[in-house]
């Protein structure tokens, strides 16, 4: 996968060398190159910002650096495909949410774009000029503002990053953490056995797999009902057996109406 990132602080991401993600860089997994947007300023102060149109507190990043830079990083029109060119994304606080969903999305993506917004946010013309040659997606975190988008830009792409084939040493992790399958994972334990009093669940201890993965299931499903009653909503009535509902009810939860699995 190819990743360009364009800020004003390019420093930023000084830790996008380390871990994971800086292996994957080495091995040619990842290749993710971090640009300077005042590169593309052409004034003695290398201005990237002005007062806004209408009034109103703080600036706007202009659009002329940011039109260049885009035209550097990704030249050309976009095919029928849409593959020609990258898939840009705008960290925003009025983008769409990100989901794990869309870090599984990202990662079948060939090439993305990031733009990091700073001050009151980026010139919407930026925006829509480029939706006219390439596909554009704001995405925000959550429901809080940030100094600027380059915090989100590690988070995603960290997120991204880890799907790719290859980046985890145990691939079939994925599959048991945390929104995989639409719950929170099961708390997790490791040796000693007995610490400050406290035990590991003795059904982790007892070397049967089936009892192992129902407790791990109760425990997402009770987890999930307990923090995030909203994903124990959005999950399809037919993916919960009469054994999840009954988890359910003894935590006190109630399930998803509709049909249950057997």
């Amino acid at each position: 996968m190819r990743v360009d990132i364009v800020s004003i602080f390019p420093e930023y991401f000084a830790p996008l060398d380390l871990s994971l993600i800086g292996k994957a860089r080495a091995n040619g997994t990842l290749r993710l190159a971090v640009h300077d947007l005042r590169t593309w300023t052409h004034d003695v102060h290398r201005t990237v910002d002005d007062t806004p149109y209408g009034g109103g507190p703080g600036m706007v990043m202009r659009p002329e650096p940011w039109g260049e830079a885009l035209d550097a990083l990704a030249p050309g029109e976009l095919s029928p495909d849409g593959h020609t060119l990258p898939r840009l994304l705008v960290p925003s606080p009025a983008g769409v949410p990100f989901t794990q969903a869309m870090a599984h999305e990202l990662a079948a993506e060939s090439h993305l774009l990031f733009a990091c917004g700073r001050y009151e946010g980026i010139d919407q013309r930026v925006l829509d000029h480029a939706a006219t040659r390439m596909p554009v997606t704001e995405v925000s975190l959550g429901d809080y503002v940030l100094f600027g988008g380059e915090v989100a830009v590690l988070v995603i792409l960290e997120a991204v990053t880890r799907l790719l084939p290859g980046v985890l040493g145990n691939a079939g992790s994925l599959d048991e953490e945390s929104h995989a399958h639409g719950l929170l994972e099961a708390p997790l334990y490791t040796k000693p056995a007995t610490w400050r009093g406290l035990d590991v669940p003795e059904v982790l201890r007892s070397g049967d797999h089936g009892r192992i993965a129902r407790w791990r299931r109760d425990e997402a499903l009770l987890r999930t009902a307990a923090r995030r009653p909203d994903m124990i909503g959005a999950l399809a009535p037919e993916t919960l057996d009469k054994r999840d509902r009954a988890a359910l009810d003894r935590g006190g939860f109630s399930s998803p109406p509709g049909h249950v699995a057997k």
